[in-house]
């Protein structure tokens, strides 16, 4: 390994405030680390097609695909992904070695004209998320869904230009972009579930590369990762695709795991929940039961994509 280590990333405010955070991470937590740390952008297909749906594209694993491409190739050392657009299979040759702290996994919804998704009577609500769309039936059925791309300053943009009555956003995403200012409601994990992996940065490097896992070990969180491991096992039974309108979301008590997921029937008309508990020792056979028990719930009304 050279004297250089080069960190990928996507280009959006975001990502890039991601990336810099896990090199930030490996300053201050790899002692005597000498080696310069450098980001560099990596455009994909999600951030350049964004006039069309995700599933039109491939999938939210596009915003990965194409960073995972030059980490193989060895262009890049360390790629830095959201988890929550991440495949719940790993991609072979490479590895998630470290999971930051988990930022605020809630969601939250932000509009110009109302304080509350409940006041709203007859309007449009941004969503290019199938389990948002359907979650945000669950509490108001009056709202129309519509389809809304671009990164989260977009969004709000467009929310202030009136393009649309609000839209719900990670909590996260808007905490690190200092846009906190914009939200009217902060909903609770019960009343509308995540997606697996939110609020979660990954790190992934090449399987093969020790010095680059050795260094990115001291940066991992145990308890986060312990929560990500129970989460992408549940979507792994799941076996659903970028369609599948499903949340997860894993929380670390003590010893145990307590873990709720929500998955929405193929056509969109049903819901099935499932909560269960598990030793934190082993969180991926609480995922793997979580996801059973929610299959054997949905029956024919759920088929499995792979």
């Amino acid at each position: 390994m050279d004297n250089k280590i080069t960190i990928g990333a996507r280009g959006s405010k975001l990502s890039l405030a991601y990336a810099d955070k896990v090199r930030s991470n490996i300053l201050s937590q790899v002692p005597g680390i000498d080696k310069e740390i450098i980001i560099k952008t990596i455009k994909t297909s999600g951030d350049l097609f964004q006039n069309k749906k995700i599933s039109e594209i491939g999938g939210k694993d596009l915003f990965c695909k194409e960073i995972e491409e030059k980490l193989i190739k060895k262009e890049i050392d360390i790629a830095v992904h959201s988890l929550k657009d991440m495949d719940s299979e790993e991609t072979k040759g490479l590895t998630i070695h470290a999971y930051l702290e988990r930022n605020d996994a809630r969601e939250t919804f932000v509009s110009k004209s109302f304080n509350k998704i409940s006041d709203i009577k007859e309007g449009k609500i941004g969503s290019s998320s199938k389990r948002r769309e359907l979650q945000i039936k669950l509490l108001n059925k009056d709202i129309k869904v519509e389809s809304i791309r671009g990164n989260v300053d977009t969004r709000i943009e467009k929310i202030e230009k009136g393009e649309y009555d609000g839209v719900i956003l990670a909590l996260a995403g808007l905490k690190t972009l200092n846009l906190k200012n914009h939200i009217k409601q902060i909903f609770s994990l019960k009343e509308f579930i995540p997606t697996a992996g939110q609020g979660i940065i990954a790190v992934q490097c090449r399987e093969n590369d020790e010095d680059t896992k050795k260094i990115l070990k001291k940066i991992n969180h145990i308890n986060t990762e312990i929560c990500a491991l129970a989460e992408r096992s549940f979507l792994k039974t799941l076996g659903g695709d970028c369609d599948t309108a499903v949340g997860c979301s894993a929380v670390l008590k003590g010893n145990n795991i307590d873990l709720e997921a929500q998955l929405f029937s193929d056509d969109g008309k049903e819901v099935y929940n499932v909560i269960k508990s598990g030793k934190s020792t082993d969180p991926q056979s609480l995922g793997k039961v979580a996801g059973e028990e929610i299959l054997k719930k949905a029956g024919k009304n759920f088929i499995k994509k792979r």
